[in-house]
């Protein structure tokens, strides 16, 4: 049985892009954007551009700040962009939807003994209300949100902290659990710590490594950590 589990949130444990698609829906429909499908794809593309350049460095608030003005630049329209990001971080924080089957799969670990640490890239106060409002909040020891540390995965120093508090913490009685392997495999290989990709869609594994362990399920994750 393994020691320790870091888990990311965001698809993970909580059902991240349900309420995304549910608040920017919302917010294509009430600035009256021509076709909200199209704006949700152009949405969903400089979205993934920022977020892989806040992955790399970069200063998170500016560049979350030009998401929604971008969008709507790319249909000819202007907004303010500042006053969206705000009123789509509000919504956010009550996104409280977790994934089918991600209570009681806590709850299994939780009981067995295992040490459950959430470590999750995002903004510090939409993190902290959304595993408030989930109930999920209270199966995890320790709660680590980029914002917070300073860095975010895949860089190596997000998880010193995590590495600091629990000195026992080694490779083989600890897995790094997430969905992407942009933030979360590479940062657990970065850090030198087993991993495991959530991987309930399928995607295909294009990049240049390779998880520790691929799952699809719950079912099939738990034996990793508690056999």
């Amino acid at each position: 049985m393994k020691k320790y589990a870091i888990f990311d949130l965001d698809d993970t444990l909580l059902d991240f892009t349900r309420g995304e698609t549910e608040g920017v829906t919302a917010i294509l429909n009430q600035y009256g954007a021509p076709d909200v499908p199209a704006a949700m794809d152009a949405y969903l593309t400089i979205n993934h551009g920022i977020w892989q350049r806040i992955e790399q460095g970069a200063d998170r608030g500016p560049l979350l700040d030009t998401r929604f003005a971008r969008t709507f630049a790319a249909f000819g329209m202007t907004v303010d962009g500042p006053a969206i990001e705000a009123q789509y971080k509000s919504m956010l924080n009550h996104n409280y939807y977790t994934l089918p089957g991600a209570t009681a799969f806590l709850t299994q670990l939780a009981q067995a003994g295992v040490t459950l640490i959430a470590g999750t890239n995002g903004t510090k106060s939409v993190q902290e209300s959304r595993l408030a409002g989930s109930g999920i909040a209270t199966f995890f020891d320790q709660i680590y949100i980029s914002e917070d540390v300073g860095y975010d995965k895949p860089d190596q120093r997000f998880f010193a902290p995590i590495k600091a508090a629990y000195p026992a913490m080694t490779a083989t009685n600890t897995l790094m659990v997430g969905d992407s392997l942009r933030s979360d495999i590479q940062g657990a290989i970065n850090a030198g710590l087993a991993n495991v990709w959530f991987n309930p869609h399928h995607t295909t594994n294009s990049a240049a490594f390779r998880p520790t362990f691929e799952v699809d399920s719950y079912a099939s994750l738990t034996p990793l950590i508690l056999d």
